[in-house]
């Protein structure tokens, strides 16, 4: 029988900047939709329908087409040790996911995967995000993980994370590559998550000492 586990604890300041993130980033996503349907109802005022629903459709197409996909480099420290800062990313509530659990109605682990159960439009529509982890030692000491998370079962980003220490500091370098790309409609939920991202991060005791991404196609 698989174990599964829904009583996680998380990170209350986390969670507080991730919903804050939520308060902002809900609403810019639903003015793109309003936007879209704005200049269907004009076009079809100003000429008429056919020429609208070929507009309405277009721009459809257009805010849904897969053109884009980030991926990048971050470097963080904190002054937490090692075991700790492994135990954290192998965890149910890895750090450089607290847009995802942090907002989740529900979290739930079963045979080392976590599950981020999130719903949106009012409860209309709900996705799945998963995540797996694998942990490998190299010889000198130094953690390297690899987080592959996956919405609804497709593919959706990975993160390799190399975790070692210093005279008095740990130090966490990873990558992460969306393993798909998105739509312009996910600009507005990129632009909220860039100004939330670090403080999210800063809640849960690191500091970001570099950055370095690429958002486009």
């Amino acid at each position: 029988m698989p174990s599964t586990r829904q009583d996680v604890d998380r990170p209350s300041d986390a969670v507080a900047v991730a919903n804050r993130y939520l308060r902002r980033e809900r609403p810019l996503s639903a003015l793109v939709a309003l936007i879209v349907v704005a200049i269907f109802v004009g076009t079809f005022l100003a000429t008429s329908l056919v020429p609208a629903l070929v507009i309405g459709a277009a721009l459809v197409l257009l805010t849904r087409a897969p053109i884009i996909r980030s991926r990048g480099s971050v470097r963080l420290q904190t002054d937490a040790d090692v075991e700790s800062v492994v135990d954290s990313f192998t965890g149910a509530t890895p750090p450089v996911l607290a847009f995802q659990w942090g907002i989740a109605d529900r979290i739930s682990t079963e045979d080392g995967r976590v599950r981020y159960h999130i719903s949106y439009l009012f409860g209309l529509r709900s996705v799945a995000v998963t995540v797996e982890t694998e942990t490998e030692t190299a010889a000198n000491g130094t953690q390297h993980l690899e987080l592959t998370v996956t919405a609804n079962e497709r593919p959706w980003s990975t993160y390799a994370v190399r975790i070692s220490r210093t005279a008095d500091r740990t130090v966490i370098e990873y990558e992460y590559e969306a393993d798909r790309r998105f739509g312009l409609r996910r600009i507005p939920q990129r632009l909220v998550a860039v100004r939330y991202r670090d403080e999210a991060l800063s809640a849960q005791g690191y500091t970001v000492v570099d950055r370095d991404e690429h958002f486009g196609v």
